[in-house]
């Protein structure tokens, strides 16, 4: 039976449910938010009356729950996920994780599994994936405007924030939580995007260090790597540097594309002509996302973003950070 709406309840009401992704789940169609929870009680009734949210649950298990719930969008840190995931798995619900999936390999392989047995879907928020701007680079890949891709370059640094040097508390810099630092939040998005449109990576070595000392995790990485393809890839993550970056350069045989994963720079081709194009997100950046997920859900559509691939993110990120 096709299923005319997707009723999904959210786990976590922090600054990533506010705008880039909450309002997304109750505005898209065919599309449903009709139930939150949050750690902080108070916190959690106050999303959900600007959100127009109709309830509000006092625990995880409570909403996982609820019978009027389909999926469970979990927007918690990473060191809940694990958890979290198996539990909606357990109540043959479908789910929708943050990224990065879990803490490592392990866990997310374990969680894929669950999902998996129970005839489930396990979708992970890599929303890039489903961006028209990436989506254009894509077809001009895809179309051959560059001829064969060679390498791919990535920098993205930059400068320590108030809260690193002041040494307040924050879950990003927790490798207990985050599973590493703002390169395990950060760079896991571009690896996930670059798998997308270059295939997957196979091998990759890589160096980490402390370099300032302002937290536990690491805040300076490089690492190189060799796609499926042949093509070789290379970057440089730093994020106790002078300023911001964040530049991607594909090299091509024929020609060369360039964007930024997090930044608002237009992506340009320079191939046998020269295109500059500004391709704005959506309000919502996770408005694509949801959609995909819920035409995935009524077998209208394959999603990109599934945990399926979400894996592959997870390995090279443990390979790279030397997680077990």
């Amino acid at each position: 039976m096709t299923m005319s709406m997707v009723r999904w309840g959210m786990i976590g009401c922090g600054s990533v449910a506010e705008r880039k992704s909450g309002p997304a789940f109750y505005k898209a169609s065919g599309s449903a938010l009709v139930a939150v929870m949050g750690r902080r009680q108070e916190a959690a009734r106050d999303y959900a009356a600007r959100h127009g949210i109709a309830r509000v649950h006092a625990d995880v298990d409570a909403l996982i729950n609820d019978p009027e719930i389909d999926a469970v969008y979990i927007a918690t840190p990473p060191d809940s996920h694990h958890a979290y995931a198996l539990k909606v798995a357990a109540a043959g619900k479908h789910c929708c994780v943050e990224k990065p999936m879990s803490l490592n390999a392990g866990q997310s392989r374990e969680m894929q599994k669950a999902f998996a047995d129970a005839g489930l879907h396990l979708f992970v928020s890599y929303y890039r994936r489903s961006l028209p701007r990436f989506q254009q680079v894509r077809q001009w890949l895809e179309q051959g405007r560059i001829g064969e891709v060679r390498h791919l370059n990535w920098t993205l640094t930059k400068a320590p924030s108030a809260t690193d040097l002041g040494g307040t508390a924050n879950w990003r810099t927790d490798p207990a939580i985050a599973g590493g630092g703002y390169f395990a939040d950060l760079a896991s998005h571009g690896f996930d995007l670059f798998q997308y449109l270059l295939g997957d990576i196979v091998e990759v070595a890589g160096f980490t260090a402390r370099q300032a000392g302002l937290y536990a995790a690491e805040d300076a990485v490089s690492a190189s790597w060799r796609f499926a393809s042949g093509a070789l890839g290379m970057g440089c993550w730093n994020f106790v540097s002078d300023r911001r970056e964040d530049r991607v350069e594909v090299i091509g045989s024929k020609g060369r594309i360039s964007f930024s994963v997090f930044d608002e720079h237009p992506v340009e081709l320079h191939a046998d002509e020269h295109l500059s194009l500004t391709i704005e997100h959506h309000e919502h950046i996770q408005w694509h996302h949801v959609l995909g997920m819920n035409a995935h859900i009524r077998g209208e559509a394959r999603h990109p973003a599934v945990a399926e691939e979400a894996l592959k993110t997870d390995w090279v990120m443990d390979q790279i950070l030397k997680r077990h």
